[in-house]
């Protein structure tokens, strides 16, 4: 044995640390936006934070959305 071996941590609880912290961080997150009446900007919120994670660098993947018509919704989906 070494002199250091006992200031060493140990190697398995060092893995399982490092393998929970990858589990975690792959984890989804899922996010709602409440709003109370239609055209208080609950999409263009979301919207706007799904297109700062993509420029992140982290996946983002839409379902379905209404604009209503708004073009300026409609064009933060540009690149989504």
């Amino acid at each position: 044995m070494f002199p250091n071996d006992k200031e060493r941590p140990d190697p398995d609880a060092l893995l399982a640390q490092v393998q929970a912290l990858d589990r975690k961080a792959a984890r989804g997150k899922l996010r709602i936006y409440f709003g109370a009446s239609a055209g208080v900007g609950k999409t263009y919120a979301m919207l706007a934070a799904a297109r700062k994670l993509r420029a992140d660098g982290q996946p983002v993947l839409v379902g379905v959305i209404e604009t209503h018509g708004r073009g300026d919704t409609a064009a933060m989906l540009e690149g989504l």
